[in-house]
């Protein structure tokens, strides 16, 4: 049998970035970030080289679709030891001998923090737009769409909000009303998979080639959402809410499609609690209603809360403004904070124990 040509890691061939690459997403910036990337790499042939987009990623292994149909492929153990570096659905990654090798620099990403420890999550990157996904079936609340829509600005992406089940909505209106009064500046979009109302209105938001994924609570009709932008190009596993109006997790992993205009979605499962991940920025963001008002607050740092000349407190004194809103504010930032000082803490906890196994190090040499 004849072995493989040897392929140098110079500038690749068009092959390996061929069109159907380009309808994955790849552009000229990323081709950029390519040959950046490669001239980092260690020289030398190599028995193969491609490039390819993460389908979805298992513990060490990852489907990632080629310029050629799609394959498992798995990662480089130093990749897999490392969360951040590691490849997650929607990167651009180099195979080289047939081992993710490397990510290429991300365009946005979207993470959260973990559970049992500190370290961030990566849940998605190269994604374009988030769909904030929230039912209007069983009791809505809008206010559980703020943690969400944080998390959405926090990606550099565009946010949206996207109402599903409105057939099972006495009221859509309302919480219509109820969801623009928590995401100022934010596109909402009421649909229905059953009716296929305002189906069409937000497949004309997904633009071919662009990537967007979908983040909600299990039951929100994400997978459903999806199967029914898909037109028939996708078929992801559904299931029915439960009798206590609960979701189940029918999508246990993320997962990117390719839907029937062209567009890319991804997929993921229901987030019942997301941690937030250094989002200071997108809490304004989130919450650029307060910003504005706290623009003629009377001190520039003021807390809204017993401040002489607050702008808020007077919006709300007024009737002009929801004091249950300043109160999510707070919380979130009071998270925010929470976590930036374990962080620290954990930092420097970190680095005291490497100066003291360098101090140790140092001893034992100069006892020698």
């Amino acid at each position: 049998m004849n072995e493989p040509t040897a392929v140098p890691l110079g500038r690749l061939p068009a092959s390996i970035t061929g069109a159907a690459l380009i309808e994955l997403g790849w552009d000229a910036g990323f081709e950029a970030a390519l040959q950046e990337l490669i001239t980092t790499l260690a020289p030398g042939p190599h028995r193969s080289v491609a490039i390819g987009r993460v389908l979805r990623r298992d513990k060490t292994v990852c489907s990632v679709a080629f310029p050629e149909p799609a394959a498992n492929v798995p990662i480089n153990p130093r990749l897999v030891s490392s969360p951040l570096e590691a490849p997650t659905t929607g990167d651009f990654v180099l195979v080289v001998d047939g081992e993710i090798r490397s990510v290429l620099e991300r365009r946005t990403s979207m993470m959260r923090a973990g559970h049992r420890d500190l370290s961030a999550q990566l849940l998605a990157a190269n994604v374009d737009m988030v769909l904030v996904v929230s039912s209007l079936a069983n009791a809505f609340r809008a206010r559980r769409i703020e943690r969400l829509l944080v998390v959405a600005w926090q990606t550099g992406a565009i946010p949206v909000v996207v109402l599903t089940k409105a057939d099972c909505c006495e009221d859509v209106g309302a919480a219509y009303d109820e969801t623009s009064a928590v995401a100022p500046g934010v596109p909402i979009h009421v649909v229905s998979a059953i009716t296929g109302d305002g189906i069409a209105a937000l497949a004309d938001e997904l633009a071919p080639r662009t990537t967007a994924v979908m983040i909600g609570s299990s039951g929100a009709g994400k997978s459903t959402l999806a199967n029914a932008l898909g037109g028939g190009a996708v078929d992801l596993a559904t299931a029915e809410v439960r009798s206590d109006g609960k979701g189940r997790h029918t999508t246990v992993t993320r997962e990117l499609v390719q839907l029937a205009n062209g567009a890319l979605m991804i997929d993921t499962p229901g987030l019942r609690a997301i941690g937030l991940w250094d989002a200071s920025e997108a809490l304004g963001e989130a919450f650029s209603d307060i910003a504005e008002l706290a623009a003629a607050c009377r001190f520039g740092d003021c807390a809204h809360d017993s401040e002489p000349g607050c702008a808020v407190k007077a919006a709300i004194a007024a009737g002009e403004f929801d004091a249950d809103r300043l109160e999510s504010y707070r919380s979130l930032q009071r998270e925010q904070q929470r976590l930036a000082a374990r962080t620290d803490a954990r930092l420097r906890a970190e680095r005291g124990a490497e100066l003291r196994a360098m101090y140790r190090e140092r001893n034992t040499t100069n006892y020698r």
